[in-house]
């Protein structure tokens, strides 16, 4: 088990039931209807995201992503209060990212931008672990002490609290990311979920690597936000190196990587 997950959040309001989300098929799971805040917030990207067609209800995609979706979900779900749930969705560069509720989205191009079920594993444990830390909360917690007045001043003329609130993390999403201390934050929790997925964490450094030559308008946003590949890169292995009863099992040469099988042309099913 990750050592570095925390096993509570200060944001729980109440125990809750853990459940294991399995519903990721040929289809988009069912979102949760909303039970607090958090749920609240997640609930209304979704919609909001829907309402702009962002969504991917139907794909062959989806049994790509399900057994990653599984994995990740046995291993994190015990730390975290919300079913956690694999969307896809469309966009113009790959992609993924994590909204509170337990709603994690990957761009449909990711997958094929990724070399191996490594890199994609290690993509989405570091998205995993910004669900687990609660941060895209913390953010919006920032964005409300920030905008206390104007939030109060949209609420009054009509949008949910969740919305607005929604909106808000929309917006954030699209300038910036986390800071570099969340970030490699991330990346550290992201390979112990890894591990404990069964995936070799070096996907996630294999995938920096790349980047170093890549085109900056196709990296992903939630790899290309400070810190810089190379400090990410030699943060992980001295993360490795500090717990050799857990990392030395795996295979640094990317030779060894698995293929992802990803269906070619694999439009949306109408």
């Amino acid at each position: 088990m990750p050592t570095s997950i925390p096993s509570k959040q200060r944001f729980w309001i109440a125990p809750l039931l853990l459940i294991l989300s399995t519903a990721c098929l040929a289809q988009a799971p069912v979102p949760e209807p909303a039970t607090d805040v958090e749920t609240e917030v997640g609930l209304e990207v979704y919609e909001e995201l829907k309402a702009n067609g962002e969504i991917v209800e139907s794909s062959a995609l989806y049994e790509s992503l399900r057994p990653f979706a599984e994995a990740l979900s046995r291993v994190a779900q015990p730390y975290y209060p919300h079913p956690l749930k694999f969307y896809i969705v469309h966009g113009p560069h790959p992609n993924a990212a994590s909204t509170p509720g337990g709603n994690l989205y990957v761009v449909e191009s990711l997958l094929t931008f990724v070399k191996n079920s490594e890199e994609l594993a290690g993509t989405l444990c570091h998205e995993v672990a910004h669900t687990i830390h609660g941060d895209s909360l913390k953010r919006i917690e920032e964005e409300i002490k920030i905008y206390r007045r104007q939030l109060a001043a949209a609420i009054l003329l009509g949008p949910t609290f969740g919305h607005v609130l929604a909106l808000s993390f929309i917006g954030d999403l699209h300038r910036a990311g986390y800071s570099r201390e969340v970030e490699s934050k991330a990346d550290i929790t992201g390979a112990d979920i890894c591990v404990a997925a069964g995936y070799n964490p070096w996907g996630l450094v294999w995938l920096f690597q790349d980047f170093q030559s890549a085109n900056p308008d196709q990296i992903p946003q939630l790899l290309s936000d400070h810190p810089a590949n190379n400090t990410r890169i030699r943060a992980l292995e001295q993360h490795f190196r500090s717990n050799p009863a857990v990392f030395g099992r795996f295979d640094p040469d990317r030779r060894s990587a698995h293929p992802l099988i990803v269906p070619k042309n694999a439009p949306e099913q109408r």
